[in-house]
């Protein structure tokens, strides 16, 4: 009786084992895709023809898919601007492909990078760009040290003590105006909002952690969707603004008590923009569906108790998965424009449209003239990954765009007319 009983307990130990091992993965996937809303219904395809405008001389680095985070950077101190996709650089002008660490290409449809988001920065301030990499989320990001063109590979180091980055769209933001890129995010122990900063005198290695908000608040799962960076409120503070709602800003970035204000900021997103888009003087919010369709400007209104919230707008179904946004004015009007792209095989072609062509846009804001905004093509066999860079590569003064994806390393130099 014993043994039958000892039989019949190991098969249910080993049955809940498979059930625990399989929910675990479901569970992945769906909080990876954040169930958004209405995902089963916004699938549907835009009937107009997705054509590029042609106003970009595109440039294929690699087809390969190495990392879904891009960076720029001179990191030879040749005066060009290099480019970084992962754990390789692609040296200027012919973009010859090095290699930083040991690394290798994955498979778009099997796996991901361990590179989602990058930053190319003097981290230690010696004179030479180093290399930052967000890696999977609620993983410790980390930086590589530039070898100053010796060869071998760079000296990897940990960011701020090991914190996981939580939430999928970590900001590259001057967070304390001192004209050096922090990183805000979510932190996975605390489930806080962060910001990390870089080191302060030369030669230092450590970044340090601040904290803004209290412990154990929206935005900071480790699959969160969707945080930005700006002031909502107009009282000359930048809050932090997260799809729940915005954490309202104060002179001490330092304090770890900004008092959060529960607000609809729509569906799980990307990078949110904070920005006046149709003119009336209050700050609105852009952001873009990371895992389903849609890309939406949130206008700031009072509710009925006389609370800030905001009245969500539709402004494209050109392209799905759409889960970085940068801001730069690409047609020298004075106005910063919305860049925001597919990324491409989002979670390995398994959500509604993900596999579809990589299209890349951007809108040019009319504030005051409706409907405020204007859509224009870039590409149609690119998309954008995990973040996006803007930044003049030709030396022409105007911004160019470079992506990397599961579609390969791209750069689109602006051939715009001011």
């Amino acid at each position: 009786m014993n043994t039958k009983n000892n039989f019949i307990l190991s098969g249910l130990l080993a049955f809940c084992w498979i059930t625990n091992a399989y929910s675990q993965e479901k569970t992945l996937f769906n909080v990876r895709q954040q169930q958004a809303t209405n995902a089963a219904t916004n699938v549907a395809k835009s009937t107009k023809p997705v054509v590029p405008e042609g106003n970009f001389k595109k440039t294929t680095l690699t087809r390969d898919f190495i990392s879904e985070g891009v960076a720029v950077a001179d990191l030879n101190k040749d005066g060009k601007m290099d480019i970084v996709a992962g754990y390789y650089w692609f040296e200027a002008p012919n973009w010859t492909r090095h290699e930083m660490a040991p690394s290798r290409v994955f498979d778009p449809r099997k796996e991901y990078s361990e590179s989602f988001l990058n930053l190319g920065m003097d981290v230690n301030q010696d004179g030479w760009d180093d290399v930052v990499i967000i890696d999977f989320p609620g993983k410790p990001a980390f930086w590589f040290e530039n070898p100053k063109n010796t060869p071998g590979e760079w000296k990897k180091h940990i960011l701020a003590d090991s914190v996981g980055i939580a939430n999928e769209s970590p900001g590259f933001i001057d967070i304390d105006g001192d004209g050096r890129l922090d990183i805000i995010c979510g932190d996975k122990a605390k489930k806080q909002i962060v910001w990390l900063k870089p080191p302060v005198k030369p030669g230092d290695t450590e970044w340090q952690r601040f904290a803004l908000s209290k412990e154990n608040v929206p935005g900071t799962e480790t699959f969160s969707h969707g945080i930005g960076y700006g002031d909502v409120n107009k009282d000359g503070f930048n809050d932090v603004v997260v799809r729940e709602g915005w954490f309202e800003g104060t002179a001490d970035k330092k304090s770890g008590n900004w008092v959060f204000h529960p607000a609809d900021l729509g569906e799980p997103c990307s990078h949110m923009q904070v920005l006046d888009v149709n003119g009336d003087g209050k700050n609105d919010v852009v952001s873009a569906s990371a895992h389903a369709l849609g890309i939406w400007w949130h206008e700031q209104v009072m509710d009925e108790q006389g609370k800030i919230n905001f009245k969500t707008h539709l402004m494209s179904t050109t392209t799905a998965q759409t889960h970085s946004s940068i801001m730069a004015d690409l047609n020298g009007d004075g106005l910063k424009d919305y860049i925001t792209g597919k990324r491409f095989l989002a979670h390995h072609g398994r959500d509604p449209g993900d596999s579809d062509p990589g299209i890349l846009l951007w809108f040019e804001f009319t504030p005051g003239k409706e409907p405020y905004y204007k859509e224009h093509v870039i590409d149609n066999d690119s998309g954008a990954g995990l973040n996006i860079v803007a930044q003049d590569m030709n030396g022409d003064k105007k911004p160019d765009i470079v992506i990397a994806n599961k579609n390969g390393v791209f750069l689109f130099e602006n051939k715009m007319k001011k």
